[in-house]
């Protein structure tokens, strides 16, 4: 499982990249390990209202299909847009493939976020 040190992570398997007030949010090795060969992936329109723990999109693969869910709550700002076609791209490369980008309402909820070793420690309870 590869995890990055930079980045934040969510119990649903979400990475969380902090850049000032904006959050990059995708899906962990971990998690698009478990659901196999990614096929699809709903975005939400940007400017959508999230709380966290809403869910704000689909994952789907050939095993399962899975929510996927707002660490944080914001307004969506940006979509990444070639996973439209390119779904596949997040299990070949997780942690460069962002899914979406969020204008954070409260930088207080990014202190109940795991980071890299807590993540680990995490997964390996969930094996």
């Amino acid at each position: 499982m590869e995890t990055r040190n930079n980045l934040k992570y969510s119990k649903t398997h979400e990475w969380i990249s902090l850049e000032g007030n904006e959050a990059v949010i995708g899906i962990t090795d971990f998690a698009q390990n478990s659901l196999g060969d990614i096929v699809f992936v709903e975005l939400p329109k940007t400017g959508k209202e999230l709380k966290r723990d809403d869910d704000f999109g689909i994952v789907e693969s050939v095993k399962a299909v899975s929510d996927l869910y707002s660490p944080l709550s914001g307004k969506v700002t940006a979509v990444n847009e070639a996973l439209e076609t390119t779904p596949e791209n997040i299990n070949t490369s997780p942690y460069d493939n962002w899914i979406i980008k969020l204008e954070m309402s409260s930088s207080k909820e990014t202190d109940e976020l795991l980071d890299e070793a807590g993540y680990i420690s995490f997964c390996e309870q969930e094996e």
